[in-house]
């Protein structure tokens, strides 16, 4: 699966990849553990993030909070996922919490599992993401449907929502 693609929307199910499990070592925002399984029915927006990435901090947050409070819970869930590949002293669970109560965030935000003498924890290496900010659409069946690196545009981001929202209804 390459980076900055965009997947046709589409409904032909072999050409989509289903979406591996999210390897989460704490949720925040959230009163239990999320698995993708317990979200089938749900078009899931995953926003991997670190705190310390300018571009994170400047689009990809806010843009993930926006489509949270757009949309609602009700046919789109918003994640966050805090994958940490660099400053890993910096970047601990401590201050991820702070991170989140400062910026008011609304939407639940994993903490990606390390993988033990890696660098790349265990969502973001099964995902192939290629760093952060990164934009993954997985639709109501649990299908991989957009995998992006960097910014991507509010219009089309929610154009592609609307999409994936409109085959459940379907």
């Amino acid at each position: 699966m390459a980076s900055c693609s965009v997947l046709s929307i589409m409904p032909m199910e072999r050409f989509y990849p289903p979406a591996p499990e999210l390897q989460v070592a704490e949720w925040l925002n959230a009163p239990a553990d999320i698995t993708l399984t317990s979200l089938r029915g749900r078009v899931v927006l995953l926003h991997a993030f670190q705190m310390l990435c300018p571009a994170c901090v400047s689009h990809g947050v806010p843009q993930a909070q926006r489509a949270w409070e757009t949309f609602g819970q009700r046919d789109v869930v918003v994640l966050g996922l805090h994958t940490v590949f660099e400053n890993h002293a910096a970047m601990h669970p401590g201050a991820l919490r702070i991170f989140v109560q400062q910026n008011k965030l609304g939407f639940p935000v994993g903490i990606d599992s390390p993988r033990p003498a890696e660098s790349i924890p265990a969502t973001m290496h099964a995902y192939q993401l290629q760093g952060t900010p990164s934009t993954v659409l997985i639709d109501a069946r649990g299908r991989i449907r957009l995998h992006h690196l960097g910014y991507i545009d509010d219009l089309r981001l929610g154009m592609l929502i609307g999409r994936l929202v409109a085959e459940i209804e379907v």
